[in-house]
Formats: C-alpha cells, sequence, structure tokens
C-alpha cells in the first residue's frame, strides 16, 4: 500500500536539498520523492507512515512540518467590507515663513527651504 506524504521544509540552499535527499534514499519503504526548494516542499511516495518520514527529514536539522492539505473546492472569495484604496496624487503642504520659523536656524535656511529640489 503506497502512501504520499507532503513535508514543508525549511530550505535555503542545494546543500540543503542534498541533505534531504540523502537521508530519503536511506529511508526503508521510500519508492520516489521529489524535492521542491522553491515551494519548501518534500512529496515522499511509497510504503511509509507520515510519522517516520517527519522524524527521517527532521534528522537533517531543517524546520519540517506536514503541509496543510489544500482545499478541494476553492470557494469564492469574501466581498471587501471597506472601500477600496483610491490612489491620489501627491500634493506637498503649503510652507510659509511661520511654519518653517521653527526648524530654520537662520534667514539662508529659509531661503533654502523655499528653493524646490530637484533630483
Amino acid at each position: 500500500m503506497a502512501e504520499t506524504v507532503v513535508l514543508k521544509v525549511g530550505m535555503s540552499c542545494q546543500g540543503c536539498v542534498g541533505a534531504v535527499k540523502r537521508v530519503l534514499t536511506k529511508m526503508e519503504g521510500v519508492e520516489t520523492f521529489d524535492v521542491n526548494i522553491d515551494e519548501q516542499k518534500v512529496t515522499v511516495k511509497g510504503n511509509v507512515t507520515p510519522d517516520a518520514v517527519l522524524q527521517t527529514v527532521s534528522k537533517t536539522g531543517k524546520k519540517t512540518s506536514f503541509c496543510e492539505a489544500e482545499p478541494e473546492t476553492k470557494e469564492a472569495p469574501a466581498a471587501p467590507t471597506a472601500a477600496p484604496f483610491k490612489w491620489r496624487p501627491y500634493s506637498p503642504p503649503e510652507l510659509d515663513m511661520h511654519t518653517l520659523a521653527p526648524i530654520c536656524r537662520d534667514s539662508s535656511d529659509l531661503w533654502r527651504a523655499r528653493v524646490p529640489l530637484i533630483c
């Protein structure tokens, strides 16, 4: 009786993938396995128990857990409760001498503050 076990394994490089492959090839009952570093998933098929596969892959030192089963029927997303965000163009605040006076050290700073910066 062949069983399929899907695990989520924290792999960050090809060395991690090699470590997972090494322990799975030594495990008894494993017929085939697939290691996907992009999705952080390991799929094992064979005459194995899920707990045994979890323990074996955990020996690599990588964070290992069972993948949550994906729902078979996908439900429509719920309608948003709040109004969608509306983008508005940026308009800088109006600056005058009284607004800038507390942050400027002298009159030359006030003159510089009135000149727009072009980047």
